[in-house]
């Protein structure tokens, strides 16, 4: 096993134990992702702590009795327990096992918003705040200025989210602007998306065409990318004029083009050349 499979390994292992406590009703879901992403700051911050609990020349029991102690009285059993569980397993990096808390944060809270019925809200919430950044040059250097505290920049988002957002949108949107550990702003709201996403084991598809699609037009496109992806699909939402006509989807890395715009182009390119 490599030692980048250890960690992945391991992010698997946890995020299988993470579900199953969920799926036990008197678990907080949304407390355990705040506990977890406490955790995930401390790790950040601590660098000489993070590498005693990844040590490998450590037992696994010995790393987990040190968590175990050191968190016992900050936060809830369960999340005492899933860290202990963590630093058990073997990591390729020490930063790998806080990259991992912090996806297991994030999962939390996005669970806890699926057993409220409210994920597909926070899906599409998290989608139309991308398209508000990136489309506002001032909002994003505002948001990503190093020079500016952590307290205004929640209260920027409290300004913008509070009351029109989903309390757990605006928890991970304020964790991922806060803390955002090296990650631009638009790589960490893709991420959120995907693991949103991959509650309902869904795949997420970026559509983009010239004007709104109808209700029964983005039923037909679903079930034909479903069809062709083998997944129930997401369809986030977006309407730029340049599209003319058509429509342009994104899923991952793949772009499938069916703009006139596009076509235009591509005609162009066939006669110049």
């Amino acid at each position: 096993m490599t030692a980048h499979g250890a960690s992945r390994e391991a992010t698997a292992a946890a995020r299988e134990r993470l579900d199953a406590l969920t799926d036990n009703t008197s678990v907080d879901a949304a407390q355990l992702g705040d506990e977890l992403a406490a955790v995930t700051a401390l790790l950040h911050r601590e660098v000489s702590l993070r590498r005693v609990l990844t040590d490998p020349s450590q037992t696994g029991e010995a790393k987990a009795e040190l968590a175990e102690r050191l968190l016992g009285s900050q936060v809830s059993g369960t999340t005492a327990d899933l860290v202990a569980g963590l630093v058990r397993s073997r990591w390729s990096q020490s930063r790998d096992l806080v990259d991992a808390l912090e996806e297991l944060a994030d999962i939390a809270d996005l669970t806890a918003a699926q057993q409220a019925g409210k994920l597909d809200d926070v899906e599409d919430e998290l989608f139309r705040f991308g398209r508000i950044v990136s489309s506002s040059t001032e909002l994003r250097a505002a948001l990503t200025d190093r020079a500016a505290t952590t307290a205004a920049k929640s209260e920027l988002l409290r300004s913008l989210l509070g009351g029109r957002a989903d309390a757990t949108t605006e928890r991970l949107v304020t964790r991922l602007v806060t803390a955002p550990r090296g990650r631009s702003l638009e790589a960490g709201l893709e991420s959120l998306s995907k693991l949103a996403a991959e509650r309902r084991d869904r795949m997420v598809a970026v559509v983009t065409s010239a004007v709104p699609l109808s209700d029964g037009q983005k039923q037909r496109l679903g079930a034909a990318l479903a069809k062709l992806y083998g997944r129930q699909m997401h369809l986030n939402l977006d309407v730029d004029p340049e599209v003319l006509g058509g429509i342009q989807v994104q899923v991952g890395d793949e772009l499938i083009n069916g703009s006139i715009a596009d076509r235009l182009a591509d005609a162009s390119r066939r006669m110049a050349g």
